[in-house]
């Protein structure tokens, strides 16, 4: 979500015009590409050795260095970093896309970009013949890698597989094995997480691990020690998870001493030292309470993030300078702030305190998906939200489901229905909602009525939007369309009931023309959206 365009253009392998060989293939009005950006090995080592020549301090590995240099303000810091760029995919484009991912690739190619290598397979045994290939290689590729992307080469077949939650069905991740190390399992300490969850994690002699030092690692849950015997004092086998997160895999008992300790789960939270809570039959053992501050800060983090109310400019160095202070003993204390308070505080100024405000208050108007996942409830993420802002009013609505209604809903089993109930149950969850409508953050849903009088126009309905948008953003249109019944999804099928059209459209309409689907324009959305609900026709 950050604008990086700037420093983009300081990629050399990111060309400026396309196509960048004149002879190459015209380019489309609008093109909208991804791709990953990343620092080759030996610029990677190149980098390091004038940093240490000139005495300054040194990176620890290309990976870390590349989404750095990509975050900078100024862009001409970022013009000395050796960031090269791959181009994978067309996300939208004004003219007909490439029928299959090869085609897409060479197409990129020729425009100009930098693709990755790839291997075209026929069939499953040859897949598993470039993994190997491809494990064997990667020691002596300039670029690090953990793995290998799977993706199936028709992207009309893939794109109707749909996806689940944000990852497409169309496409896989096989990971390589990871490096092992052993190292000596000094500690083990417990973290607790936003909904209260404690977490094991191991404090290690640091090790280095594919060149990355690591001092910590985490331990799953405490079953998983007790499984694997794993004592303080052991010497462990670690690795890296993906290349990136490490983990303990289990002790190494042919060396034990004789010294080794047992470890026994905490019964008293190590933040609020409040007793925990272990369910029978459940993994996780549990801090219930709402106000230890451990939970309150995550808490507040999740609840103010991109994908829940989107209050921009408040980070979680500001969300701990609030919690810290006393401001702020749950998230309906955000809306009762004021500039004095925000004055007290290190750091801010007027027009700080002033943005933040207004951020604040702007947030007020987020739609009921929205503050759905913003209250942290266990297992449900924003596909959840906008399932229940579809079947729930409001929040004293969601508040008095019965949990046999929630079960019966698609996509929300029994565990996820059971965690809403427990929410709902305590007594500080209790006072964090009517605080929340005390202070007007009460957005409404269409009411749908159990005889279904007054259904949501478009329940069943799938949308897909292609084309710039006059009227609202792509985000604001999805999130109008789900409040109402309605599903956004990516790709066009058979399955496709509206398809909305903007300036410029893509491939998608194309494609919607072909198969004879129902194609609007935005001013028939308009009307679409004024028809009474029950109303709407499908495709």
């Amino acid at each position: 979500g950050e604008e990086i365009t700037d420093n983009l253009r300081t990629i050399r392998t990111l060309p400026l015009r396309i196509p960048q060989d004149p002879d190459g293939p015209p380019a489309p009005d609008l093109l909208v590409v991804r791709g990953e950006a990343f620092i080759q090995i030996p610029d990677f080592e190149k980098l390091n050795r004038i940093l240490a020549e000139n005495g300054e301090k040194t990176y620890v590995n290309p990976r870390n260095t590349a989404a750095g240099s990509l975050r900078q303000l100024d862009s001409s810091l970022t013009a000395k970093r050796p960031l090269t760029l791959l181009v994978y995919q067309i996300v939208s484009s004004s003219e007909t896309s490439p029928a299959t991912q090869k085609e897409t690739l060479t197409y990129l190619g020729d425009l100009g970009f930098s693709v990755p290598d790839y291997d075209y397979c026929a069939n499953l045994q040859e897949v598993i013949d470039s993994l190997d290939k491809w494990d064997q290689m990667r020691k002596s590729l300039e670029y690090e890698i953990d793995g290998v992307v799977i993706k199936i080469n028709d992207l009309e077949l893939a794109g109707s597989l749909g996806v689940v939650g944000k990852a497409p069905r169309g496409a896989i991740a096989f990971k390589f094995p990871a490096q092992v190390v052993t190292t000596l399992l000094e500690d083990i300490k417990v973290n607790v997480g936003r909904t209260g969850v404690l977490t094991p994690y191991a404090v290690l002699s640091a090790v280095e691990i594919g060149g990355v030092t690591v001092r910590q690692a985490t331990l799953h849950n405490f079953d998983f020690i007790a499984e694997k015997d794993i004592r303080i004092g052991d010497r462990v086998m670690v690795k890296r998870a993906g290349e990136v997160i490490p983990y303990v895999m289990g002790p190494v008992k042919d060396i034990r001493t004789g010294s080794e300790k047992l470890f026994t789960p905490p019964q008293y939270c190590p933040v609020c030292l409040e007793p925990v809570e272990h369910i029978d039959g459940e993994v996780a053992w549990y801090c219930v309470n709402a106000g230890c501050e451990a939970q309150l800060i995550r808490n507040i983090e999740h609840f103010v993030s991109r994908p829940a109310m989107d209050i921009v400019g408040l980070g979680i160095k500001i969300v701990e300078q609030l919690a810290q202070s006393g401001l702020i003993r749950n998230v309906s204390d955000l809306y009762s702030l004021q500039k004095p308070d925000l004055l007290a505080l290190e750091g801010f100024g007027d027009k700080k305190a002033e943005n933040l405000l207004e951020a604040i208050a702007q947030s007020k108007s987020q739609p009921l998906a929205r503050l759905f996942t913003a209250l942290g409830i266990r297992g449900v993420g924003e596909v959840v939200a906008a399932t229940l802002a579809s079947e729930y009013k409001d929040l004293d609505d969601l508040r008095e489901a019965a949990l046999e209604d929630l079960e019966n809903i698609p996509g929300i089993g029994p565990n996820i229905a059971q965690a809403i109930q427990d929410w709902f149950e305590l007594e500080s969850n209790q006072v964090v909602v009517d605080s929340l409508k005390k202070a007007g953050i009460w957005p409404e849903a269409l009411v749908v009525d159990k005889d279904g009088a007054g259904k949501l126009p478009f329940v069943g309905k799938n949308f897909v939007l292609t084309g710039k948008l006059q009227a609202y953003s792509r985000n604001e249109l999805k999130e109008i369309l789900q409040s109402l019944g309605g599903k956004v999804v990516g790709s066009v099928s058979s399955k496709t009931d509206y398809v909305v059209v903007g300036e410029d459209p893509g491939s998608k309409f194309t494609k919607a023309q072909e198969l004879g689907l129902t194609i609007i324009t935005e001013d028939d959305l308009e009307q679409l959206l004024a028809i009474p609900p029950g109303e709407v026709k499908g495709a």
